[in-house]
């Protein structure tokens, strides 16, 4: 009798937790779901089966009962996997977009991103692969990792000034990206940002910018040429490695490394290394065939392991 009733309370628990999984928000307006997260305050949620569809205009307020509240964030998971999504309008009220908020909506067409967001959370717009347009709000300041990542079919971002960080693989595997606009209050370019975006044609990052992670453009096939502006101090290892069209670049006066396989397999046909730069690391130029003259800074101090191995058309 004592197991029957042990498992017959599991049971009751299981079925609780069911229920809760499929009613999880405290109220429905116009087909949105909300929870309520303060007296004047909601935040956009899932029902637990993923029932969003079609166009979906997110407001800047909505009234339940005799309460009207301020739509001020979409929250983790909120559209994940809705797969019927074909575009959002984030109204100016939200100020933040959570973790996998639009994971893997793979019918999403544009976003529009309101103007008091301020930041867009890890894998927010993750493999959204129908994905060509998205706006970015001008009070956007940080874009998490992988943000937009594996979404193929983006031609095109702005990234506007009040942007001050790129994380991690934000645009890793944006395989229809051409154009890239990057405003200048960026900082940081993190690891693997625009990884394998083999579309992309050209670059400049702006003096703001600092550092330039590990990979960011590693594999840029289509990439002609790149300005690195004169506030970057590192060039991390393989940052535009296997960038195999990549025969321009202009390398800023604040540069103090360059790292392991920076431009291998490139096809620069010349470069300068500036007075501020002191080391070059391991086959920073490895591989680039096209390569006939090279021009040295007063300050490098190392050259690391095959720095130049395989550059065959070097002269001078």
């Amino acid at each position: 009798m004592k197991q029957m009733i042990q498992k017959l309370l599991i049971l009751a628990a299981g079925l609780s937790v069911g229920i809760n999984a499929f009613a999880a928000y405290d109220f429905k307006v116009d087909g949105i779901y909300y929870d309520i997260t303060s007296s004047t305050e909601v935040t956009v949620t899932s029902n637990g089966k993923y029932p969003y569809s079609g166009n979906v205009v997110i407001p800047e307020q909505v009234t339940y009962g005799d309460n009207t509240y301020s739509v001020t964030s979409i929250g983790d998971n909120a559209f994940t996997y809705c797969s019927g999504l074909t575009s959002v309008t984030i109204g100016d009220s939200v100020t933040t977009i959570g973790e996998r908020a639009f994971y893997n909506c793979s019918d999403l067409t544009s976003v529009s991103i309101g103007n008091s967001v301020t930041s867009i959370g890890f894998y927010a717009f993750h493999r959204c692969s129908g994905l060509t347009s998205v706006t970015i709000g001008n009070s956007v300041t940080s874009i998490g990792d992988y943000a937009f990542s594996y979404c193929s079919a983006l031609t095109s971002v702005t990234i506007p000034n009040s942007v001050t960080s790129i994380g991690n693989s934000a645009f890793y595997w944006c395989t229809g990206l051409t154009t890239v606009s990057i405003g200048n209050s960026v900082t940081s370019i993190g690891e693997h940002a625009f990884y394998w975006c083999s579309a992309l044609t050209s670059v400049t990052i702006p003096d703001s910018v600092t550092s330039i992670g590990d990979d960011a453009f590693r594999g840029c096939s289509a990439l002609t040429s790149v300005t690195i502006g004169n506030g970057v101090t590192s060039i991390d290892d393989y940052a535009f490695s296997d960038s195999s069209a990549l025969t321009s670049v202009t390398i800023g006066n604040s540069v103090t490394s360059i790292g392991d396989y920076a431009f291998s397999g490139c096809a620069l046909t010349s470069v300068t290394i500036p007075d501020s730069v002191t080391s070059i690391g391991e086959r920073a130029f490895y591989n680039c065939s096209d390569l006939t003259s090279v021009s040295i800074g007063n300050s490098v101090t190392s050259i690391g392991d095959y720095a130049f191995y395989g550059c065959y058309s070097l002269r001078s």
